[in-house]
């Protein structure tokens, strides 16, 4: 295996320890674990756990933005399109469904945004995907800021894993099918397996 093949091999392993531990439950020694190598190799790769981290946070929200990068090219600059909206979200619950490591992952990064070593990169990131939406788009601040915020409410739906216990309580089906709207069924197909 080359050393770019070892990379991705353990950073694929890191964003699965860190989905399950987060930045703080996840020490590298779990990581390469993980990946099958050891310690001081993860260590000697990516320096530090903080670094390691920032990679697997960086890689997580560029696949969020590279998800809706063939919707703005090809919607972009009419904002009043609900096509737009309902194609990035479908884009958006895809790749949630398809990988929730990378889900937890970004969650995790975006809650230890008060650390130094993650809190720039967070607030980098969010920008990025605010700015990517705002200018591909011409939609307004408030405009964005809905999507970005039904996203949010979509990330923590499926990280608590309300889908899988919608039958156990109906407001939190109600809830559910609000926030996924024509994706619900898709959502508890997906939740199933």
């Amino acid at each position: 295996m080359n050393a770019q093949d070892r990379r991705k091999l353990v950073l694929e392993a890191a964003s699965r320890a860190f989905a399950r531990g987060g930045y703080h439950g996840t020490t590298t020694d779990a990581v390469a674990r993980e990946a099958g190598v050891s310690q001081p190799y993860v260590v000697r790769m990516f320096g530090s756990k903080a670094e390691l981290f920032r990679e697997v946070f960086a890689r997580a929200v560029e696949r969020v933005m590279a998800a809706f990068e063939p919707t703005l090219d090809e919607l972009a600059a009419d904002p009043d399109n609900e096509e737009l909206w309902e194609r990035m979200g479908a884009a958006y619950i895809e790749l949630l469904l398809g990988d929730r490591d990378l889900l937890l992952v970004m969650m995790h990064g975006f809650a230890a945004g008060s650390m130094p070593e993650i809190g720039g990169q967070a607030r980098v990131w969010m920008t990025k995907i605010y700015t990517q939406i705002r200018d591909r788009s011409g939609a307004t601040p408030d405009q964005v800021r809905t999507f970005i915020a039904s996203g949010m409410l979509l990330n923590t739906l499926v990280a608590m894993e309300a889908p899988q216990h919608m039958t156990d309580d109906p407001d939190l089906a109600e809830l559910a099918a609000c926030a996924f709207g024509n994706d619900l069924a898709s959502v508890e197909a997906a939740a199933t397996r």
